[in-house]
């Protein structure tokens, strides 16, 4: 890998780490920022920010003479191959995202790109909302992104304060936005910023650093629920969340991170139920709790809203219990898919293969012989007797072969697709997914 020069504008937490990190690698680094005392900081080789690591990186670079800074933006760019623009994205009063400082520097190295006539890659790495990237090329490079003079991409940072140096050599995940999804024409992304990237337009790139932030903070609003109910009961909750932790297989895991059905089935819709009841009772606080289930019925909501949306009466269900491989119906979204549009007069086919109604007991046929006595009227054998005479079918369980389909699907005929079975795009029917 050839050694860069990489101008690096914003010198707060991700720039400076980002620049005593590339310094180590063997790139040259030019800081700019628009406080003189950051830019003389670096200058000398101090760093602006307390960080493990960070002063020695600092001064090694500048030893070996290969740090320095400047507030100029054009001498930024003219002495260097590659941009990283770290500043930073603060909250205005209404809570929207400030893009003031990155607006300002686009427009910066755009008017420096301009007069030069150097070509140049520019990394955005500031955080900034799904679209932003877009809207500051619009702004400010699109031009200059046509003829090729520059080349864009969005890679968002998952730099840890306190373990950022660490984290910068051994990035938890490597993404690369680029204007089409397609992977990037050059490897300036991968070089300089390390890691397996994962490429995605620059939206999607975006949304990951949103993503992140939000499930963390929802595991530590969890955590937090968790311990107050656990100190309510005068347990110890952070013993709790530990042995929580050990199961690796489910607990701290991809396994329920889909996007998808909502939840269902026998457990997770009582538990919640029940532990939100309890904690009501007892005057015990847990919005993350409260809203749980709430959140839940707004994705059924949106799948029938789908379904009714299509302007047909003619439906078929390609899986009605809560997963695949299961006859378990209890609290199955399916289920009250198709509660919902028999109340509504429409005309329903269901193949399950996992379901055999002879052998339904208990809690389970007890619950369908309340909301759906005449399911076994609707179930078909056959899973070709549904898609023929459906003119839409909902496919929540991959439970017929891609290549039996193709021969009954056609051209007059809708899919909406639950759970992601990509194949069903393959098929020449109109195809949609619930969050695709």
């Amino acid at each position: 890998m050839h050694d860069m020069n990489v101008s690096i504008f914003g010198l707060g937490y991700v720039g400076a780490v980002t620049a005593g990190c590339l310094a180590e690698l063997g790139h040259g680094i030019i800081g700019a920022d628009v406080q003189q005392a950051k830019v003389d900081a670096f200058n000398t080789g101090v760093s602006p920010i307390i960080e493990p690591e960070l002063d020695g990186l600092l001064q090694t670079a500048k030893r070996e003479g290969r740090l320095s800074a400047t507030t100029s933006a054009a001498e930024a760019v003219a002495n260097s191959d590659a941009s990283i623009i770290c500043v930073g994205t603060p909250s205005l009063e209404s809570g929207r995202l400030n893009l003031d400082f990155v607006r300002k520097v686009s427009e910066q190295i755009a008017q420096a790109l301009r007069e030069s006539g150097k070509t140049h890659v520019i990394l955005f790495r500031s955080t900034m909302l799904p679209g932003s990237t877009r809207t500051m090329v619009r702004d400010f490079f699109e031009d200059l992104r046509v003829t090729g003079q520059v080349r864009i991409y969005y890679c968002p940072e998952f730099l840890r304060e306190g373990t950022a140096v660490k984290d910068f050599r051994e990035p938890s995940l490597a993404v690369v936005g680029t204007h089409d999804g397609l992977e990037p024409e050059s490897e300036e992304a991968r070089q300089l910023l390390g890691g397996t990237p994962a490429v995605l337009a620059w939206e999607g790139a975006e949304m990951i650093k949103y993503s992140c932030n939000y499930f963390h903070a929802l595991k530590v609003g969890f955590a937090n629920e968790i311990g107050r109910l656990c100190k309510f009961l005068g347990e110890d909750g952070a013993r709790v969340m530990d042995v929580v932790c050990a199961d690796t297989r489910l607990n701290i895991s991809k396994y329920y991170m889909k996007p998808g059905n909502p939840f269902g089935g026998s457990c997770l819709p009582k538990d919640v139920s029940a532990l939100l009841s309890f904690a009501r009772q007892e005057g015990i606080s847990l919005p993350l709790l409260d809203n749980t289930l709430d959140t839940n019925h707004a994705h059924l909501d949106l799948l029938i809203k789908l379904i009714t949306s299509k302007g047909t009466r003619k439906v078929g269900l390609l899986g009605l219990a809560f997963k695949a491989d299961t006859d378990d119906l209890r609290g199955s979204p399916m289920v009250a898919v198709a509660e919902t549009l028999l109340g509504r007069g429409y005309e329903l086919r269901i193949y399950d293969p996992s379901l055999n109604l002879s052998r339904l007991i208990g809690a389970n046929e007890a619950e369908i012989q309340r909301r759906m006595p005449h399911l076994a009227s609707l179930l078909r054998e056959d899973a070709r007797e549904v898609v023929e005479g459906s003119e839409l079918i909902i496919a929540s369980q991959k439970c017929v072969k891609p290549e039996d389909l193709a021969a009954w699907v056609t051209a007059e005929k809708s899919v909406i697709d639950v759970n992601g079975w990509r194949e069903l795009k393959t098929l020449p029917w109109s195809y949609e997914g619930l969050c695709w």
